[in-house]
């Protein structure tokens, strides 16, 4: 069995469509449909079923699942394992972290380094979603919530803090429990964290106006007179027009982390790259 089938496999479970398998894997769509039925023609089983919707786990794909699983973390072991006895600072970086984070704070610091090492490259992935480090799908990641996957070296990175944010001649929020305010917020799938949940707190009698799960949206939106919003700082300052708004107790801060596999401590690129960013905050 060609372990490149058994990855084309597990994309395909995971994504549910050639189409999004391809695109994951970087390879044509039917170049995977081909190769899929390769595979399924040389383990003599059928491994999904073909429907309108896309491709649905079989009985057959769904016992061998766990195993192709299985075989994707020894392969994905043996490739971090080497990776992590390189000494040279060559070579691509991927990087995971929120929009705002990786364009405020992150790209800056990226930047200066990659003009002064012109052999290394960083990839630098902005989306709301986690990245596996286990699978490779990045190297070094930032998060405002602890790791939980086996086998992640972590630290604290620092300490962010929040403020409540508007425009010029924004009314005093604090009057009645923010009557007739309108608040910028997080969507549905992020009103639990800690800043949604202190405005909803905070401003009882205040209406929604504006949802996003990405703070530069939402910091545009209070811009454009959209409402009032709790926003990093650290993304603020670089929003003029933005206003402060002082009010006590202040919004809650978040710790930001920082983790990445065990297997890569010895990856001399990284460690420049962790370090850049440590040094630069």
């Amino acid at each position: 069995m060609d372990w490149s089938d058994v990855k084309i496999f597990l994309a395909i479970a995971r994504n549910g469509t050639l189409g999004a398998a391809a695109r994951a894997l970087g390879q044509s769509q039917p170049t995977m449909g081909r190769r899929l039925k390769a595979l399924e023609e040389a383990v003599g089983h059928a491994l999904f079923q073909r429907t309108s919707d896309g491709f649905v786990l079989t009985d057959e794909g769904s016992a061998v699942l766990a195993h192709a699983e299985r075989m994707e973390e020894e392969a994905l072991s043996f490739e971090r394992e080497l990776d992590g006895q390189g000494k040279q600072l060559e070579g691509t970086v991927r990087i995971a972290s929120s929009e705002w984070f990786g364009t405020y704070v992150l790209t800056p610091l990226l930047a200066k380094l990659v003009a002064e090492h012109r052999q290394l490259t960083i990839e630098l992935l902005t989306d709301a979603r986690i990245f596996s480090l286990a699978r490779r799908e990045a190297d070094l990641a930032f998060r405002i919530t602890p790791f939980k996957e086996s086998g992640v070296i972590q630290r604290k990175l620092t300490r962010l803090d929040y403020g409540l944010y508007g425009i010029a001649g924004t009314a005093d929020p604090g009057i009645s429990g923010g009557s007739g305010i309108r608040l910028v917020t997080m969507d549905h799938a992020f009103e639990t964290l800690p800043d949604a949940t202190w405005l909803r707190e905070t401003f009882p009698q205040a209406s929604i106006g504006f949802r996003s799960n990405n703070r530069e949206v939402q910091a545009k939106a209070v811009l454009s007179g959209a409402g009032i919003a709790v926003l990093p700082n650290l993304l603020a300052q670089h929003m003029p027009g933005l206003v402060r708004i002082a009010i006590e107790p202040p919004p809650p801060t978040r710790d930001a982390w920082v983790g990445y596999h065990g297997d890569l401590r010895r990856l001399r690129r990284l460690r420049v790259v962790l370090d850049a960013v440590l040094n630069g905050l």
